[in-house]
């Protein structure tokens, strides 16, 4: 939480000082790139074939035999993305084409761009590492360095923003530099807890290892079964930089803020899940590993929904109280809001996959989320067909119809995956659902009722003050917090009920 709060603070400093200009649209491209490998090669296919595979070794082989497997891993891994990364520098021209197509029509933006990836790039490398010693972390129950991390990257980027850019005549530059700063930072920062727990890397280049080969034969169909969202939203960054300047800077804002509760409850629940899941598997108890499903779907879902409605009712006031000041304007605002509500019909759908996904990983099946995978992505091609053309010709949004064909995707994504946990019998719902859905369904409403009347008796948002701006968002956020978490007691539910208990 408190790094999504820093981000938060990290994207004002964005908003006022490169706002959604041409610079700042090639600057989000040039730290969304990294970003998305980032979460292929260290938080998504890597991690999830990692972690089972090293529970299995924690459970059956000594300490010594653990070493070795992370020695070889780090050695692989940080080869492989070596080679990756400086590919990736050399041709960053065609990284840029590849992903920003439409800025080769712009020659500064493009050439901006690509000169920018130059700089991001390596933090692929140093992310990547970080992630792999995160998982280490992780796996030994040590959660919380993990999680503290990526302050780091907020506060190297709020510096950069504030005190080093107005030294740049383009102050993206110093962004990017403060990127390249971060990943330093937080691989630094792992390295002595790594260092407590005896498993401080030693790099080895073993492609042979027994536990190498195996982690590589479960990551390859990961890579894209874990990465769908990601795959899903880059490739709305590729249309968006065909669609309208700012189209690409509008699309970031509103997916940060739906990013906020997904990466504060719905990460954590699943980075928390992931390894009790594979021990569980490992000791062979499918009956625990239902109820500590059932247990994260319940919580996710009570989490995600009040998320989603607020988002949905409040995301121009929102955007206006944390964005709208210096270079972005309120049309960046307005045209944000729009997509900020499409992500936000998706948010469920978005949190549901980060923890049905694991169910699948911990019993290291990576085919069946590769099958679905596929389907969620043709979905959403088509989607993004039937909704960015007309709603761009015909309302000038086309940006909209990307997060929407984003959301619509993620659903379908979310049921196959649900679909596929109960039909092959490795989950079943837990008595009490339908006294929880009836639960929910009041608190949500009465909580949606109490933020519309709020929003229609408050003055314009735009003619507030900072400070007024700022008061009146946190009073309509605790009012509609309060009366849903009131509604839930009233209708019986109470803390026991949210612990997870290994009795069914």
């Amino acid at each position: 939480m408190s790094s999504r709060v820093l981000g938060l603070v990290r994207d004002i400093c964005f908003a006022r000082f490169i706002g959604a200009q041409a610079g700042a649209d090639a600057f989000y491209v040039a730290f969304k790139v990294p970003n998305f490998f980032r979460r292929l090669f260290a938080e998504g296919a890597f991690a999830q074939a990692f972690v089972p595979v090293l529970s299995e070794y924690r459970n059956n082989g000594s300490h010594k035999a653990v070493r070795l497997l992370i020695d070889n891993i780090c050695g692989v891994l940080g080869s492989v993305l070596l080679v990756f990364t400086v590919l990736a520098i050399v041709g960053s021209p065609v990284v840029a084409t590849l992903f920003a197509p439409g800025f080769t029509a712009d020659k500064e933006k493009f050439t901006l761009a690509s000169e920018l990836l130059k700089l991001t790039f390596p933090y692929l490398f140093l992310i990547s590492m970080t992630g792999f010693a995160g998982a280490i972390l992780n796996s030994y129950d040590r959660f919380a360095i993990p999680a503290l991390t990526p302050i780091w990257l907020n506060v190297c980027l709020i510096v950069s923003a504030v005190f080093v850019a107005p030294y740049f005549d383009q102050p993206v530059y110093a962004l990017a530099w403060g990127v390249l700063v971060a990943g330093i930072v937080q691989l630094l920062f792992q390295l002595p807890f790594l260092a407590r727990l005896q498993l401080m890397p030693r790099p080895k280049l073993n492609w042979r290892h027994e536990g190498v080969t195996k982690v590589l034969m479960l990551m390859a169909p990961a890579i894209f079964g874990v990465s769908v969202s990601q795959l899903n939203l880059l490739l709305d960054t590729v249309l968006a930089s065909l669609l309208p300047t700012g189209s690409v800077s509008w699309l970031y804002y509103s997916d940060r803020l739906s990013e906020l509760p997904l990466g504060v409850f719905g990460v954590a629940i699943a980075t928390v899940i992931l390894p009790s899941l594979s021990r569980l598997h490992a000791g062979e108890n499918p009956k625990t590993f239902s109820i500590t499903l059932d247990w994260a779907i319940k919580m996710v879902t009570l989490i995600a929904l009040p998320a989603a409605i607020a988002l949905f009712i409040l995301a121009n006031p929102i955007l206006t109280t944390l964005f709208h000041y210096g270079k972005t304007t309120a049309f960046d605002i307005e045209m944000s809001s729009l997509s900020l509500r499409a992500y936000s019909l998706g948010l469920l759908a978005f949190m549901l996959i980060k923890v049905l996904a694991p169910g699948y990983y911990a019993r290291q099946d990576m085919k069946t989320p590769v099958k679905i995978g596929i389907k969620a992505m043709a979905a959403n091609m088509i989607f993004n067909i039937l909704l960015v053309v007309p709603l761009y010709y015909l309302f000038n949004i086309g940006h909209v119809g990307l997060a929407l064909a984003t959301s619509l995707s993620a659903f379908l994504n979310a049921g196959w995956l649900y679909w596929g946990l109960v039909k092959g019998e490795v989950y079943q719902p837990q008595p009490g659902w339908r006294l929880m859905f009836f639960r929910m369904l009041s608190a949500n409403t009465l909580m949606a009722i109490v933020l519309v009347v709020g929003l229609f008796l408050l003055p314009s948002w735009v003619e507030q003050t900072v400070l007024a701006r700022i008061v009146w968002l946190l009073i309509l956020c605790l009012a509609g917090a309060g009366t849903y978490l009131l509604a839930l007691f009233v209708t019986g539910l109470r803390l026991q009920h949210l612990r997870l208990s290994h009795k069914a």
